[in-house]
């Protein structure tokens, strides 16, 4: 018979669309003429899901009874008997009921394929077996339904079924994906935007390593062995030196230019054991690799550069990144090194040679000022007229005549110039010299002596010296002017490169120090403060080669290593400069952030008096206004009118109590003295607590606390006046329809309670005020107090190592959550 074929669509979460895309690509294959059956769905009471199945033939469910419930599953038997050419089969790592022939319904999909039915399925990324534990560790919610990697494996197509993860949040507010009463909870917990982000990077990540094992599958089976850059391969070959980490770095890099780059490093042993790296700076380079998300790869071989070539196309590389020689000159003349023939033998990989303090090129150096040609060109420019002169001499007087003598002159002229160009004044005259004295024994009669009788000869010397006295000027010139724009643009690069990373955001003063240190070669250079080390990069050299530089009045600049030339002072005051600046600067913002406070406490004093010259301004008077008149009518005064005064005088003062009360909590929580004493408190003790203070009863709010809410480490007398602040809000701004919820969930080592409204919500731009002291976000009213609830209550859950946060409530209205710690095993201190 023969085998079905297994179809998976791949989810990163719960509502992203998978039932929905099977469906409606079960409909497309109806259209096409195939017998499509509905073997299984859940459609979880999502109407458009529900709608799909419309049309569709759907094998009844069988009923299983356990523990007194009725529940319904596939029917394995059902669906092999009608015998379709696909059944639709979801949620391939559900849990079978007890009692069913298989305990996973993976397994009832398999016997389905035995029996040569095609088959598409569904699963999220956070049932496969081996993924398992991380989704648990970014989303703190633990999966005990899962599939086998190698099931998924098997199937003969998978796909991701992808949504982006701010999309599938919308989906989630709208009422799509779950039930009104469980929005809020998902959005907070499971469906946070973090979570989600990570699940969907998680399956793509799985999926393309699938995708890659098939295809190296592929290759081995149909023996391909060239290179196929399906993705970025980057190998590093490692020889345990210096370089390593400086190799690995730019690996990861040139992996990271390229999504779903791959980066492996790999070290050659040899066969004999005698080369052999040092195994501390190995295995550093091994932590680095595994931080940089790559792997650590060891082979032996008895040729480093073919095993390295061959390691490298084993694994598909696109990308061979090598450093540059480690030998002296001597060694390198001996023979090719292992670069270059890692590039003959590399084939179609692209191979980097890097280069690295190892090597001595690494450092970011200005250029020598002094000598406008090296010495080198010098001896160069020698040899070119050493060695010039006599061939030049052989072949002119191989075609010598009688009418040749001006152009053996001009050749001659011809060789002084070139090598004035090479190597400037002094080989030039030399040159210069040798030519006229060549030419005039060679080529002058009498051939074969050197006779000076002539004033026209000696003309003819001295015009020789001349050009090439000259031609040396222009050469000389040039070469300074050269070596000029060089320093200079070395110099501007240090400025520049100095300038990029403090705007990056790295520290300057830490930038200042190494950029100068590799621009003038020098083995240390510290900045210091007195006697505080504010940064260094290398090593003192000791106070034999120590410079110091004045920054300002505090702090100096030491200079380890060579003594600087007098050019090199000229930059290093631009360097010293800037450094004042920086310093400066610096200064400001200490200075700066040490007034925030006191601007903070200052901007809180002003609103204070405003608050206080108003709002307490109605009760006093009203207090004062009962009191006068009981105190001037009280005999005439009916004891109705008696009672009344003094119910308004009682009202007043205890208004104006409750004023000064938040006012001293408000202080005590800014000044950091607030006294806060922890304890287990359970939530379902404290609601009915917090309700009686408010005066309303139980019918006023809708309770969702689950059984078997982990207690919590707080300070009860607190926690009730936060949550009598925050349920007062909700009460008073929820429609007189709308009940408030008090909702709790446990998330990790935390608990969240949640109290929600569906009143007018806050505008975006008052979000970040809700929180400040004195913000009544439009209430006018006089009657609301000084806009201290909020603010108190913030003060009071951070007082427990809690936060309190808002959240816009899914189709209108705010929700405000407060989470703390969930009561460990062990006691809680007070």
């Amino acid at each position: 018979m023969k085998q079905g074929r297994l179809r998976v669509l791949l989810g990163a979460a719960p509502g992203v669309g998978k039932t929905y895309a099977m469906l409606e690509e079960g409909r497309r294959l109806r259209s096409q003429g195939k017998d499509v059956v509905v073997a299984v769905v859940e459609t979880h009471g999502r109407t458009a899901t529900r709608a799909m199945t419309l049309g569709f033939e759907i094998v009844p469910r069988t009923r299983v009874s356990h523990r007194g419930v009725e529940l319904e599953e596939m029917d394995l038997d059902a669906v092999i008997a009608r015998a379709p050419q696909v059944a639709l089969v979801d949620e391939l790592a559900h849990t079978n009921a007890p009692g069913l022939a298989h305990e996973k319904r993976w397994r009832d999909v398999e016997t389905l394929l035995d029996a040569g039915i095609d088959v598409i399925s569904t699963v999220n990324i956070q049932h496969i077996e081996s993924l398992n534990d991380v989704v648990q560790q970014i989303t703190g919610v633990p999966q005990r339904e899962t599939i086998p990697d190698a099931v998924l494996r098997d199937a003969d197509q998978i796909e991701v079924v992808d949504l982006a993860p701010q999309a599938l949040r919308d989906r989630l507010s709208e009422g799509v994906v779950y039930p009104e009463a469980r929005i809020d909870a998902a959005l907070s917990n499971y469906f946070r935007l973090g979570n989600l982000t990570a699940l969907r990077e998680l399956a793509l990540l799985w999926l393309a390593d699938e995708v890659d094992s098939s295809l190296q599958k592929y290759r081995t089976e149909h023996g391909i062995g060239q290179k196929w850059e399906a993705r970025e391969r980057v190998v590093v070959a490692l020889t345990g030196g210096p370089e390593g980490e400086t190799l690995l770095r730019r690996g990861s890099r040139i992996a990271a230019r390229s999504a779903g780059g791959q980066l492996l490093a790999v070290h050659v042993t040899s066969q004999d054991g005698l080369r052999q790296a040092a195994p501390g700076a190995l295995d550093a380079q091994r932590s680095l690799v595994e931080s940089l998300g790559g792997s650590f790869h060891q082979v032996v071989g008895a040729d480093i550069p073919q095993a390295l070539v061959q390691f490298a196309k084993a694994s598909n590389a696109s990308q061979l990144v090598i450093g540059v020689s480690r030998r002296s000159r001597l060694a390198a003349a001996t023979g090719p090194g292992i670069g270059a023939t890692v590039i003959r033998e590399s084939g179609d990989i692209d191979v980097h040679i890097v280069n690295h303090a190892a090597a001595g090129g690494s450092r970011l150096s200005l250029p020598h000022p002094h000598g406008s040609l090296t010495v080198r060109r010098r001896i160069y420019a020698f040899v070119l007229a050493l060695a010039g002169g006599p061939l030049l001499t052989w072949l002119l007087a191989s075609f010598r005549n009688e009418d040749s003598i001006t152009s053996d002159v001009l050749s001659y002229q011809l060789l002084v110039v070139v090598v004035a160009l090479v190597g400037g004044i002094w080989p030039a005259l030399f040159a210069a010299v040798l030519s006229g004295f060549t030419l005039d024994f060679f080529f002058v009669d009498p051939l074969y002596t050197v006779t000076v009788d002539e004033p026209l000869h000696l003309l003819a010397l001295f015009l020789y010296v001349l050009i090439a006295v000259l031609v040396s000027i222009v050469v000389d010139q040039a070469a300074r002017r050269s070596r000029a724009a060089r320093r200079s643009a070395a110099e501007s690069e240090l400025i520049v490169g100095v300038a990029g990373e403090v705007l990056r955001g790295q520290d300057a003063f830490q930038a200042f120090v190494t950029r100068t240190r590799e621009a003038f070669g020098l083995t240390g250079v510290r900045i210091l403060i007195g006697d505080r080390l504010l940064a260094s990069d290398g090593e003192p050299a000791g106070d034999d080669s120590l410079d110091r530089v004045p920054i300002n009045d505090e702090a100096v600049l030491e200079l380890h290593g060579r003594a600087l030339h007098g050019s090199d002072r000229r930059l290093l005051g631009v360097i010293v400069l800037q450094l004042a600046n920086a310093l400066e600067h610096a200064d400001l913002e200490e200075t700066a952030r040490e007034m925030a406070p006191l601007a903070a406490a200052d901007k809180v004093r002003s609103a204070l008096l405003a608050a206080v010259g108003h709002d307490l301004r109605r009760p006093l008077a009203a207090a004062t206004a009962a009191v006068t008149g009981l105190h001037a009518s009280g005999p005439q005064l009916s004891a109705d009118d008696r009672e009344e005064l003094l119910d308004t005088a009682e009202t007043a003062l205890k208004q104006l109590t409750d004023l000064l009360t938040n006012l001293l909590d408000v202080s005590r929580v800014q000044a950091g003295a607030l006294a806060v004493a922890l304890e287990s408190v359970d939530l379902v003790d404290l609601v009915p607590a917090t309700l009686e203070e408010l005066g309303v009863g139980p019918e006023a709010v809708d309770l969702e606390i689950p059984a078997g809410l982990p207690q919590i480490e707080a300070d009860p007398v607190l926690l009730e006046r936060v949550l009598v602040n925050l349920l007062s809000n909700g009460l008073k701004y929820s429609p007189a329809d709308q009940k408030v919820v008090i909702a709790a969930s446990a998330f990790h080592d935390t608990v969240q309670i949640r109290i929600i409204d569906r009143g007018m919500g806050v505008p975006d731009d008052r979000r970040e005020d809700i929180f400040v002291p004195f913000q009544r976000l439009g209430d006018t009213d006089n009657t609301t107090g000084l806009g201290l609830g909020l603010a108190l209550s913030k003060g009071f859950v951070e007082g427990m190592n809690g936060t309190l946060e808002f959240e816009e409530t899914p189709l209108g209205g705010s929700t405000m959550v407060v989470t703390l710690s969930a009561v460990s095993s062990g006691a809680v201190g007070a």
